[in-house]
């Protein structure tokens, strides 16, 4: 997939009916505004594929704590808990 092209937002809105035909043909575009990203004109199938990642909750989540709670979590969990316990 090639990289979006970047459009500031009047030269956007100008050539709005060529956007929505790439985007239609598979290229992304990214709508800028003072040279900052605003908004983007993708296409369907990748925002369906984004909307399917989105749905899955906290599954997208799994595995990404690993060594959050150091090598014995239990204990720190334990600590956390007797820390809280005493306010």
């Amino acid at each position: 997939m090639a990289a979006p092209t970047h459009y500031g937002f009047e030269q956007a809105r100008a050539q709005l009916s060529t956007l929505i035909a790439q985007a239609h043909a598979g290229q992304s575009s990214i709508i800028t505004k003072h040279g900052k990203p605003y908004a983007a004109i993708v296409p369907l199938a990748d925002l369906a594929q984004a909307h399917k990642r989105s749905d899955k909750g906290f599954l997208s989540l799994q595995g990404s704590g690993k060594g959050l709670w150091g090598k014995k979590s239990a204990e720190t969990i334990a600590q956390l808990r007797d820390e809280w316990g005493q306010v």
